[in-house]
Formats: C-alpha cells, structure tokens, sequence
C-alpha cells in the first residue's frame, strides 16, 4: 500500500466524520466512482473546504495536484506530500508535473484536478483548463466530472451545508491526443460540471433530499 492510501485510510476515521460534522456534506452518485484503475476525477473549486470535502465524497484515495506556492509554507507542504498531492506550476507549461499526473493514473491511482486552476470568487464553476482532458486522452482513462455546492458561502461559524455530485464515466477514445482532441474534451468536462452544480442548487432548493440521481 502507498503512503498516501494508508494515510488516507487512517484519514477517514476522523476525516470524513469531522468534514460530515461541520459541512454536513451530502453526496449524490458515489456509486459512479470506479472501484479500482486510474481515472481522472475533474472538479470544480471554490474554498479550501472542497480538498476535504471531495475527498470525504469520494470511496477511493485522491490524489490532487496543488499549485507549487503551498509548498512554501512548510506545515502544510508536509501535509499535502503526506495526503499524496503533486505540485504543479499554476499558469505554466509544467512538463514535469504532467508526466507525474501520467504516471498516477497509468499506476491506476485517482487523480483529483481542479479543472479552473484556481479558487472561482464568483461562486460559480469558471472555464475549465486542459490538463483533466490531456491526462485522460493521453492515458486512455475515464474522467469522472464532480461538482461541489455550498462551500462558496462556508465559513467556520456559519457551517452552510456543503454537497458533492459525481458524473457519469466520460470516454474520449474517439478524440485525437492533440489540441482539437483536449479541447473537444475540456468543452465536455465543462459543461458536465455546469450541469452537476446546476443540480445541486436545485437539490439545496428542495432541502437536499436523498437517492436523487444527478443529471
């Protein structure tokens, strides 16, 4: 077992109790998860919150890529190495972190990409970038669009409730691995995720119910 999964899997002990308590996260299509081979899971940010949310969302370890700047502050580059995370040069053509994104996958691990690349303030999912499509293309993998509500408006104090939707498996097999192929796919990822929050805030106007399959 890697470091990170034995991390993860001590994690959710307290993890995913804790994040449950103070975001009372609610997850809808968990099930669409693969068990096991490398995927892409593509999402979309708004708060620090949505690190631990997603990964209380998901039944498998997450292996996120972080901009390169948190790894400057040394408490918490010790935590994201710890929970598996791969830095990556926000804003550049960072072949090195790509290659590492490849392997991750192709190892058959769940590779966790903020899509936007940054934090959204407007509280609506922004345009997607292309490293979700490129990884997926590139290694022949699924990418499984997730969306995140509620943590846009999350404070500690105020604790709006927080909820996470997964998407159907996404196939790019047809697309060519080049830039008319990534850029096909990343338009798909995008507005799959626009759709999966779009559910979401219709799910918070109905107060949450359970067993709603996401569109």
């Amino acid at each position: 077992m890697a470091f990170p999964d034995a991390f993860w899997a001590v994690g959710r002990y307290w993890a995913q109790p804790t994040t449950q308590i103070f975001t009372r996260l609610r997850v809808y299509g968990k099930d669409r998860i693969p068990s096991s081979g490398g995927v892409v899971l593509a999402i979309n940010h708004f708060s620090w919150v949505d690190t631990v949310s997603f990964g209380a969302a998901c039944p498998r370890t997450i292996y996120y890529v972080a901009k390169i700047e948190a790894y400057e502050i040394a408490p918490l580059a010790a935590l994201i190495r710890a929970f598996g995370a791969t830095p990556i040069r926000r804003g550049e053509s960072d072949r090195e972190a790509v290659r590492a994104m490849r392997r991750l996958v192709h190892d058959g691990n769940a590779l966790g990409l903020f899509v936007e690349g940054t934090r959204q303030r407007a509280g609506v999912p922004g345009k997607a970038m292309p490293g979700a499509a490129m990884v997926a293309l590139q290694e022949d993998v699924p990418v499984i669009a997730g969306a995140i509500h509620g943590s846009q408006t999350w404070k500690l104090g105020n604790f709006h409730p927080v909820s996470v939707a997964w998407g159907e498996p996404l196939r790019f097999d047809r697309l060519p691995r080049g830039g008319r192929g990534y850029r096909e796919a990343t338009i798909e990822i995008e507005r799959r995720i626009r759709g999966l929050w779009e559910f979401l805030v219709e799910m918070h106007r109905l107060r949450r119910p359970h067993g709603v399959p996401p569109a």
